[in-house]
């Protein structure tokens, strides 16, 4: 019988990157349409969004996400696990502690990047959303942050967090700069070591180790998958979305028909219809169909008619098909 940690490392081969104002409900439903396979993560959504604001904008959970990562930010305990169970009322198979995003806005509310010189606090939020939910709590951090970047500080970190029973470790290969950067910046500056990532997976051969950083192509995510069990990719599977049509055959093994850009964009536009009679503003759906075209004939007169026109008062549906006049599927 296959074991807990298999089937876990099996779940979490493949994900999409929590990413703020990028991986919102209307961008993983796109992504639904290209991979059946793939762990999507919701943007970061702080406690107190959900437990004063509008939580069933954030917490819809579309019918086509298999499998749907909350990533939330904060560091009350009382708070996190209200908010776990929250995700846990709404389907959610995961929920996911933010401990690496670095602005600065959400340093002053101890959230992201900044805990991880605090692991005992964290390992007190986690231990909170693991006895208010049944469903898996995970926890997404970095390599280290400021001169707090030794390999023995990110084993005491891991450590410390997985003494709470947690065992998926999503991590980004780089470390953060608290000051001095800004977050596109964290996002490119500090170089990649992949190096420590695959030696922690040594250190705790017991854990889900899932990598994340500079990851663009399926051949980059089989390499890392020698040392790790699973990989993780944000801005390519934003920017090129449908680089994931490489996911379900080439990580999973999993050979359905082809599907084709066309394809998804049609799918995509009877979801769009759906939205707009619901109130949605046209160009909050067709951002991300920006680049479902990248890399072929006309994709850039696709992505300029949609900028162009979507955002309009009066924009309908009628703007992305005739965007669609501008490119053709090979």
């Amino acid at each position: 019988m296959e074991s807990s940690i298999d089937r876990d490392s099996a779940e979490h081969r493949f994900a999409t990157a929590p990413m703020m104002n990028l991986s919102d409900r209307h961008c993983r439903y796109l992504w639904g349409l290209i991979t059946k396979r793939a762990r999507l993560y919701t943007e970061m959504v702080t406690t107190g969004a959900l437990l004063y604001g509008d939580r069933g904008r954030f917490l819809h959970r579309n019918s086509n996400e298999n499998r749907v990562a909350l990533q939330l930010g904060g560091s009350n305990t009382k708070d996190l696990a209200t908010c776990a169970q929250m995700a846990a009322e709404f389907d959610y198979d995961e929920v996911n502690l933010n401990c690496g995003c670095p602005s600065n806005r959400v340093q002053n509310n101890m959230i992201g990047a900044c805990l991880m010189a605090h692991p005992g606090i964290v390992a007190n939020c986690i231990k909170a959303m693991q006895d208010a939910v049944d469903i898996k709590v995970t926890i997404k951090h970095r390599i280290g942050i400021d001169t707090i970047d030794s390999y023995q500080a990110l084993v005491d970190f891991v450590g410390t967090i997985a003494a709470t029973g947690c065992k998926t470790f999503i991590i980004h290969a780089r470390k953060a700069w608290l000051q001095g950067l800004s977050p596109k910046e964290n996002r490119e500056k500090p170089p990649l070591q992949y190096d420590k990532v695959y030696r922690l997976k040594q250190t705790f051969p017991h854990l889900t180790i899932v990598i994340n950083g500079g990851i663009t192509t399926m051949k980059d995510c089989q390499l890392h998958l020698q040392h790790v069990d699973g990989v993780m990719m944000g801005r390519e599977a934003y920017h090129n979305p449908f680089s994931l049509a490489g996911v379900d055959p080439s990580l999973f093994g999993h050979n359905a028909p082809p599907i084709s850009r066309r394809a998804v964009a049609l799918d995509y536009l009877k979801y769009c219809e759906q939205q707009l009679t619901n109130g949605t503003r046209l160009h909050h759906l067709s951002r991300h169909l920006l680049g479902l075209y990248q890399g072929t004939k006309g994709a850039r007169h696709f992505r300029r008619f949609i900028s162009e026109n979507a955002h309009q008062s009066n924009a309908d549906i009628g703007v992305i098909y005739r965007a669609l006049e501008y490119v053709a599927d090979n």
